[in-house]
């Protein structure tokens, strides 16, 4: 695939919304990427989704999935003015929500609004350089009160999206959007799939989606369970650590420098014979790999790797500044570094390989 088509992949799954348990449209649009490429798909019922890929009907299974969920919010009540109160859906920092716009999916279709609080021209001087907390905040879809916004559609429960268009930035290589986490990762197994297409590997490949990662790696465990993999790789993003303010210690990683191995997070601790034939694999291949620990955060390989008896598993992303806001940023040679990696992964995860891993 050219670099053009790629590009527009990773856009229009960004552009798609699908807040965590909301995710019936995204994987209708992902369904539609994976189905060309796949031998036949495997859906659980959370709506995680994979592509079956048989190289060696006799190899092992190898799960390869990002996950399909963005952070949001979702609508709780609605003021008698017709202002909208809301829960935030997955984790997010108060800091970056203020003045934001947002899009709440409705039954008659979708109202655009903006996140608001009390201005600061009317806070008292100790109050005004205090963070406002999320409680405070509402959103704005300019009706004059609560019947109009229930004329218009709005009701409780109803999924709330951040609006910030996938464009490119002034470098190259260098683009911003909305849901990079995950749909970088979402993108990555279609194109290791687009990869292989032709060509033999040792294995049984299942590479898609999971859903709710973003509040507490649910859907990793439903597509554990449905395709019981030998082996299992997580794709995700790790925080990117080349931005003003942050040391070495507390972020490894930079943008245009390679995709990331998570050598710690807290929801895993990766098998050490898979960690060191992913960095082994990098250096034969002379594929740059740089490595991040997320003390803070966990993926779906959390889930993956407790499934049954177990199963060896990694995370493997790409750094990636200002997640979990409505815009984050990456480069995109290290999304093409990481689909190069794991097409070299998946042709030397044979039997025997899988095998020495599985009796670390």
């Amino acid at each position: 695939m050219n670099d053009t088509a790629r590009i527009e992949l990773i856009r229009t799954l960004c552009d798609a919304h699908g807040v965590s348990g909301f995710e019936q449209n995204i994987r209708k649009l992902y369904q539609s990427y994976l189905e060309p490429l796949a031998d036949e798909l495997k859906r659980d019922r959370f709506g995680g989704i994979v592509g079956q890929k048989v190289g060696d009907p006799n190899g092992p299974k190898v799960l390869l999935a990002g996950h399909l969920d963005e952070i949001g919010m979702l609508v709780t009540y609605i003021t008698d003015e017709g202002f909208i109160r809301f829960q935030t859906v997955g984790g997010w920092w108060s800091q970056v929500m203020l003045a934001q716009r947002v899009v709440i999916q409705t039954c008659k279709g979708e109202i655009l609004g903006v996140i608001g609080a009390k201005p600061p021209h009317v806070l008292p001087a100790e109050e005004r350089n205090k963070v406002v907390k999320i409680r405070d905040m509402f959103i704005d879809i300019g009706v004059r009160d609560k019947e109009e916004a229930e004329a218009v559609g709005v009701r409780p429960g109803d999924p709330i999206t951040p609006v910030s268009p996938f464009v490119p930035l002034a470098g190259d290589g260098y683009y911003m959007g909305k849901a990079l986490d995950n749909r970088l990762g979402c993108a990555t197994a279609v194109e290791v799939l687009r990869e292989l297409q032709g060509q033999e590997h040792p294995n049984i490949l299942y590479a898609g989606a999971t859903t709710q990662e973003e509040v507490g790696l649910r859907g990793a465990q439903t597509l554990v369970h449905e395709v019981h993999p030998d082996i299992a790789i997580a794709l995700d993003v790790g925080v990117a650590g080349d931005t003003p303010g942050l040391s070495k210690s507390e972020a490894l990683s930079k943008l245009g420098s390679g995709p990331c191995l998570f050598l710690y997070d807290a929801s895993m601790i990766p098998n050490r014979r898979f960690r060191d034939f992913v960095m082994d694999t990098a250096s034969d291949a002379k594929i740059p790999l740089q490595v991040e620990v997320i003390p803070g955060g966990g993926t779906d390989a959390g889930r993956f790797h407790t499934h049954a008896s177990g199963v060896p598993s990694i995370a493997f992303g790409y750094p990636t500044r200002y997640i979990h806001s409505h815009a984050a940023i990456y480069h995109q040679q290290d999304f093409d570094h990481g689909v190069q990696l794991l097409v070299e992964l998946v042709k030397r995860l044979d039997k025997t390989t899988v095998e020495s891993i599985q009796n670390d």
